[in-house]
């Protein structure tokens, strides 16, 4: 294992503090427990808090600022954050509009944050919970029961965020960003694992010509594993369950999100970016917004994701909304 690392057990704390120098003026770092924070508290807002655990940047860290999330809460590397973490986080961003909890689909994030949720509110403060399940790839597996969160999380993020920024109740944010989960789908590829730092060797492992379709962000098992192939026979091997599963038909609108998971160079996310999108376009399906690069990642995970986003009027509005995070920035 080869990594640019001090000590594995002090990963997520000295990337944290890195972090923190790097984007002092957009966020601070606390630690004991770790919490990401907007640099600037949110004043008479919905406040929205995420996270999980650490090994997926940017997510959620490098969505704290205007326009995404009020906190992000950094677990151990693949591990979710515990309630104690979770429960300041709630706490200290509540401005008396409430809290929304977003949370991917798997069993420890979904049980921490739901025990911090009930701390919360017995102590006055409303919360409310979205759950992210965006994955077509599986229906089960080692981490989760149901689908799990993954690229879509993002989006779910960026758009919830841009809701809560103008003004919406903690009901229209919930609704909004329960709306973008109903109408966005992914599908990952590994075609190399990643390797965890406390460990020290790869988590799982493929044959010299093989990949696995349908991966989880932790390296779980997908729907097959498969000859390598080429960039478009992957990509349509992804793009259409997405579709099948969306149910998407021609004139629809969509953002398509191509993801990288760490450790695959930008240009061949282009090649796969270029493939879906002229699949799209055949079947007459419109693609308005797009978002391509590594934006939730499996460490140094070789591989990708596509998602698609069935769009509204609204959504794209606040898609299109100011954005000014570590990870996301435009329209400031």
């Amino acid at each position: 294992m080869k990594k640019l690392i001090n000590d594995p057990r002090r990963v997520v704390s000295e990337s944290l503090a890195g972090f923190g120098l790097a984007h002092h003026n957009l966020v601070r770092v606390r630690t004991d427990p770790d919490l990401v924070l907007r640099r600037e508290p949110s004043r008479d807002k919905v406040s929205l808090v995420s996270g999980g655990g650490s090994g997926h940047e940017p997510l959620h860290s490098g969505y704290v600022g205007t326009g995404m999330l009020d906190a992000a809460v950094p677990g151990a590397v693949f591990t979710s954050p515990t309630p104690d973490q979770i429960l300041p986080a709630i706490t200290e961003t509540d401005t008396g509009a409430g809290v929304l909890l977003i949370v991917k689909n798997y069993t420890g994030d979904i049980l921490n944050f739901e025990t911090a949720a009930e701390l919360a509110q017995a102590e006055g403060i409303t919360v409310a919970t979205v759950v992210v399940n965006d994955d077509v790839a599986v229906e089960d597996s080692l981490y989760t029961a149901g689908r799990r969160g993954v690229a879509g999380t993002v989006l779910v993020e960026r758009i919830a965020g841009g809701a809560a920024e103008r003004g919406d109740t903690l009901e229209q944010v919930a609704a909004v960003a329960e709306r973008v989960n109903a109408n966005v789908r992914s599908m990952g590829v590994a075609l190399a694992p990643c390797t965890v730092p406390h460990a020290g060797e790869p988590s799982f492992t493929l044959a010299e010509n093989e990949i696995e379709l349908g991966v989880g962000i932790h390296g779980e098992p997908g729907r097959r594993r498969m000859p390598m192939a080429d960039a478009n026979t992957i990509t349509d091997q992804l793009l259409e369950p997405v579709l099948q599963d969306l149910g998407a038909s021609s004139g629809d609108p969509v953002l398509l999100f191509v993801n990288g998971m760490g450790g695959t160079p930008l240009s061949e996310l282009y090649i796969v970016y270029r493939r879906a999108a002229q699949v799209l376009a055949e079947r007459g399906i419109r693609v308005e917004r797009s978002l391509v690069g590594n934006y939730i990642t499996a460490l140094d995970m070789q591989g990708a994701s596509v998602t698609v986003l069935r769009l509204d009027n609204e959504m794209t509005e606040l898609w299109d909304s100011p954005v000014n995070t570590p990870a996301l920035r435009w329209g400031m």
